[in-house]
């Protein structure tokens, strides 16, 4: 059974599910496992210190696999100027370039004149109206069910995804929410033509640099387990709810700027969580799919369920 849409097209995959940006967690061997699986893998950027470190990843992956992968850009999220990694990525002329956060239009820009394919990450319709009108390829549409850095109106991924894909013509991939092949035929319904998962390809084993804490939290929490932290300062975040993001939301409650919580949700708070482990002195984002979640499986048995899930619903679909 096929499944080609304009987003296996445009990207040249075998199936429409995308790897989330994964701060910290999107190295080259989770990248390599879902494009080799049909996927299209990603490395994160700005996780990375330098410009040649970014580069060393590219090559790794390239070394690993010949499917097509990206490299996610998670700008105004860090702080950090990116334009020096966004070089590197032009440079070695990666498929594809991924953006998160912030203005991508410096990046859409740049991008203008290469081959390179270009998603952006939107929360609303009049972000992904004004990311087609910059020039972007594909939009990923995430609703509030997401984890990590989300929309600010609260809109759940089954009624923004339509509204999206009324609002534009160029292909739409919906996010949050989604960890089965039910979701992904879900979100074919409502109009998208694939998929991005973050959370769930977290609890694979692939993910090499999640803890098993992390992962494990995964697996025993429920979808009631999430918190939205950083709404104080506009910038709202779905992660699992544990004594750090408690003391985060009171300090948020009392002290509603950037500079009270900073040192809470830094990037060194979010690697104690999600690296070391320390599973309340950081933090570890999460979507609310961690009610779905229940093994660690590798990402090719991840992806190949999920088609097996998907062929069963179109079967359904055609009685």
């Amino acid at each position: 059974m096929h499944f080609q849409t304009r987003v296996t097209d445009l990207l040249k995959i075998q199936y429409p599910i995308i790897q989330g940006g994964l701060a910290y967690l999107a190295y080259s061997e989770l990248c390599v496992a879902i494009s080799n699986a049909g996927g299209l893998g990603q490395v994160t950027a700005m996780s990375l210190k330098t410009p040649e470190e970014l580069r060393r990843e590219i090559r790794k992956v390239r070394k690993l696999t010949d499917k097509p992968f990206g490299v996610n850009f998670a700008i105004g999220q860090t702080g950090r100027p990116y334009e020096h990694m966004l070089q590197v990525a032009i440079d070695e002329e990666v498929p594809v370039i991924s953006m998160t956060g912030g203005n991508p239009a410096p990046i859409l820009e740049k991008l203008a004149h290469t081959s390179i394919k270009k998603l952006v990450l939107v929360a609303a319709k009049r972000q992904a109206q004004k990311a087609e009108q910059l020039g972007a390829d594909a939009v990923m549409v995430v609703g509030q069910e997401g984890g990590g850095h989300l929309g600010r109106d609260d809109i759940g991924t089954m009624v923004l995804i339509p509204q999206v894909v009324d609002a534009v013509s160029i292909p739409v991939i919906a996010s949050g929410g989604i960890a089965d092949g039910r979701g992904w035929m879900a979100a074919h319904a409502l109009g998208a033509e694939g998929i991005e998962m973050g959370t769930r390809f977290i609890a694979t084993k692939e993910c090499v640099h999640a803890s098993e804490a992390y992962k494990q939290a995964l697996l025993n929490s429920q979808e009631t387990d999430t918190t939205v932290i950083k709404r104080s300062i506009g910038a709202p975040a779905r992660a699992i709810k544990n004594e750090w993001t408690e003391e985060i939301l009171r300090i948020e409650n009392e002290k509603p700027t950037y500079d009270a919580i900073k040192d809470y949700v830094s990037g060194e708070a979010n690697k104690q969580f999600i690296h070391d482990g320390e599973i309340d002195k950081g933090f570890g984002w999460a979507g609310q799919s961690i009610g779905l979640i229940h093994d660690v499986p590798t990402t090719e048995g991840l992806i190949d369920r999920m088609v097996n899930e998907a062929i069963e619903i179109r079967k359904k679909w055609q009685i």
